[in-house]
């Protein structure tokens, strides 16, 4: 998945694909400079932690296979 970092002083969330109708195991991401934000879906007022694009890059890479 390519996503270009966002301009925006508040970041653009968007759900996983695999998300699917369930609305009780959710996250979203949203891409930031060099970081990737990840949050639960359901506490979107809540914490969310920042991993390095390249992390997110090979945790995605390793989770296909």
């Amino acid at each position: 998945m390519t996503v270009d970092p966002q301009t925006v002083s508040e970041p653009l969330w968007f759900k996983s694909s695999y998300s699917g109708g369930n609305a009780t195991e959710c996250l979203e991401t949203a891409v930031v400079q060099a970081n990737v934000l990840i949050r639960d879906s359901k506490r979107a007022e809540g914490p969310y932690i920042a991993v390095s694009a390249v992390a997110w890059s090979r945790f995605l890479s390793a989770s296909v296979k």
